[in-house]
């Protein structure tokens, strides 16, 4: 049976991010809020969490979950070839609606699907978030929706389509924005945004002048 918390609610917070914290560690799915809109998480090194984390979401490997961390530092145990360029927008944008695709240190033992060698990556700037995400570690975490389904905007959007496949829901209210983030391809000498969401290509180019776009 799912358990569900008001993060808005003193007592209700400390207990909610205690059980979904120990969730986690047992390989079980939590729903969270973030900057964007809810998310569904597992421990991003345990297989069969994230496993069960595709299936809870009707979602294929060919579209691999991001990683959600707490601290801009948590890159340097998880990707590598991150240039100067990178780090400027994770200084510019972090913690923020900007997901960074890069290259993961080889020797993680992980599957979060068919990454072919690479981790869309964000901090999200949501107190809740942060806090999960400081106790536990790297989260791989996905829209709170079943796959084809508008992702959810408030905790009972996202229990009424997963239910009971989520030990505990975080409750935090509706988030504060629904635009997704945008996502920004690092991997190459000059960075390419894959996904315009809320933040602007204009914006990103105070940061990379010669950033260029996907058709």
């Amino acid at each position: 049976m799912a358990r569900r918390y008001d993060t808005n609610d003193a007592t209700d917070r400390v207990t909610g991010l205690r059980e979904a914290a120990s969730a986690v560690r047992r390989g079980e799915l939590v729903v969270l809020p973030t900057d964007t809109v809810y998310g569904v998480g597992a421990d991003a090194f345990s297989s069969e969490a994230v496993a069960d984390l595709l299936e809870a979401k009707g979602r294929g490997r060919n579209m691999p979950t991001p990683v959600l961390i707490g601290s801009p530092n948590t890159l340097h145990g998880l990707v590598t070839d991150f240039s100067e360029l990178a780090w400027e927008l994770v200084d510019a944008f972090w913690p923020g609606a900007l997901t960074l695709v890069a290259r993961h240190q080889p020797s993680l033992q992980w599957d979060l699907g068919d990454t072919r060698g690479t981790v869309a990556v964000r901090m999200p700037l949501h107190p809740v978030a942060i806090e999960l995400l400081t106790e536990v570690g790297p989260m791989a975490v996905s829209s709170a929706n079943l796959t084809g389904h508008p992702a959810p905007e408030d905790c009972d959007a996202a229990q009424e389509m997963l239910g009971d496949s989520v030990s505990v829901y975080l409750d935090g209210g509706p988030t504060p924005g629904i635009v997704p983030s945008s996502i920004v391809d690092v991997t190459r000498e000059v960075p390419l945004l894959l996904r315009a969401g809320a933040i602007s290509a204009d914006e990103l180019r105070k940061v990379v002048p010669d950033l260029e776009v996907a058709n």
